[in-house]
């Protein structure tokens, strides 16, 4: 029996980028913005756009505009929503993380989903850069991610 796998790797030579964070929560987001840098500076990504937006719920709306744009290999939508006293929570959450995967498979562009959700700005800080970066992380998948659908 022959097998055949098909994996993505974690080279970005020859990638472009698209990144959309949510300025809203920016003590959180902009930390997860700095991980997500990093991870592209040291894998060598040639480009990444960064655009910015009020808060998560628009992120859909751009990181479509984004992938339908043909600039991109792939898109890495950061974000951070804390859980407040009302079901605000739930339904931003909810919507963007449909919004994220609607446009994926809409466009055939990776669209990968670093929105974090937290409980307090604690547990926030520590997703986004005191015990680790989860941005880092989102690019690594953003990369793994970009290379797969080349090879495919």
């Amino acid at each position: 029996m022959e097998v055949k796998r098909i994996e993505g790797d974690f080279i970005g030579k020859g990638l472009r980028i698209g990144v959309v964070i949510a300025r809203f929560n920016d003590l959180l987001t902009g930390e997860l913005l700095k991980g997500a840098l990093d991870c592209f500076e040291r894998h060598g990504v040639d480009r990444v756009d960064v655009v910015k937006v009020p808060g998560s719920f628009e992120i859909p709306l751009v990181a479509k505009k984004l992938a339908e744009s043909g600039k991109y290999d792939a898109v890495l939508a950061l974000g951070a929503v804390v859980r407040g006293e009302t079901r605000h929570f739930e339904l931003v959450a909810n919507e963007v993380a449909k919004g994220v995967a609607k446009v994926s498979l809409d466009s055939g562009v990776p669209v990968i989903f670093g929105v974090i959700t937290v409980e307090d700005e604690l547990q926030g800080l520590n997703r986004a850069g005191i015990k680790s970066n989860k941005g880092f992380e989102y690019a690594m998948a953003t990369l793994e991610m970009a290379n797969l659908m080349k090879k495919l």
